[in-house]
């Protein structure tokens, strides 16, 4: 049962990510019906810890806090991709894992669990700026990139900022039902759930040839999107076989022609539905997707979403 919170703080905490867990488990709402956890905030350097924003926060309470606690969540904070954490701090986390309590990060803060090795043969979220790190430096766990939030009972890990909100409330859900998350999140004037993934808000940069061999046809299948080609096409303008072709592809981009032109059209059509009016009907035309229904299927594979949801989150519903 979900009663007793406890949030861990390091140096360099960021407060947006330390609000998110204190909006949702450190608010009496009992004048509401809802749960009231016990809740509080230690420091696992001293009373008094600085904060990413450059302001200082003191608590009271140190690591003894956590060893009552059925959650301990750990906010991002600005250096922790890097640095050296307690060893006290990792001691105390293993034993509450050990014991049952569960433990949440939110986007950085997956950095301290994995310094920990609770994330061993689990998988994970992050922000997508840190996932390949995240990868690097902890190879045995499994980091799911395009995620809002992981629940790998009983480590639960969230992406970037505001994801750590989804995390927060899918806990409620899980624990004390979705009635319980529904109120907290209109409370909070949030999605109680929201669709699709961080793969939506991920740059992708249209990736670049480093050698000339395909790189005048990478030009062109950019200027072309919109046309349907074969291997056998491409190979003829590169004065390669089919196959020769293909290989040198696969070599130069890491990826095959199909996958590539693919990735480019969702990319194009993500640009038209951020900067210009035309109907979902329009850019499956331009994109070379040919119909609406087509530019949904791949727009949801890629992204974890539809068109016009996406539409919606980066201009507005009025737009969609």
């Amino acid at each position: 049962m979900l009663k007793n919170v406890a949030v861990i703080l390091l140096n360099g905490a960021h407060p947006f990510e330390l609000g998110v867990v204190c909006e949702v488990f450190g608010i009496d709402r009992s004048d509401e019906g809802l749960p009231v956890y016990d809740f509080a905030v230690a420091s696992a350097e001293g009373p008094t810890l600085t904060t990413h924003a450059g302001f200082t926060l003191r608590t009271e309470h140190g690591l003894e806090r956590l060893e009552s606690a059925d959650l301990i969540a750990v906010p991002a904070g600005d250096t922790y991709t890097e640095r050296e954490y307690p060893p006290e701090l990792l001691d105390a986390l293993r034993r509450a894992v050990d014991r049952g309590t569960r433990v949440l990060s939110v986007c950085s803060g997956v950095f301290v669990l994995g310094a920990a090795g609770l994330l061993d043969g689990r998988r994970c979220a992050v922000h997508w700026r840190h996932a390949e790190q995240l990868a690097r430096q902890y190879p045995r766990t499994t980091v799911e990139p395009d995620v809002l939030y992981v629940d790998d009972d009983p480590v639960i890990t969230s992406a970037g900022t505001a994801a750590g909100i989804d995390a927060c409330l899918h806990l409620v859900r899980k624990e004390q039902g979705p009635e319980v998350a529904n109120r907290i999140a209109r409370r909070m004037v949030v999605p109680p759930h929201r669709d699709g993934g961080q793969a939506q808000y991920i740059e992708r940069p249209l990736p670049r040839s480093s050698c000339d061999t395909v790189g005048e046809v990478l030009a062109w299948m950019e200027q072309h999107l919109d046309q349907e080609v074969t291997v056998e096409q491409l190979a003829a303008r590169a004065h390669m076989s089919p196959r020769t072709f293909a290989r040198r592809f696969q070599q130069e981009t890491g990826t095959t022609p199909y996958r590539w032109i693919l990735r480019q059209r969702v990319l194009l059509a993500q640009h038209l539905l951020e900067a210009t009016d035309e109907t979902v009907d329009a850019i499956a035309g331009r994109t070379g997707f040919g119909t609406a229904a087509a530019l949904r299927h791949q727009f949801m594979r890629a992204l974890g979403t539809t068109p016009n949801a996406y539409r919606r989150t980066f201009r507005g519903p009025e737009a969609a």
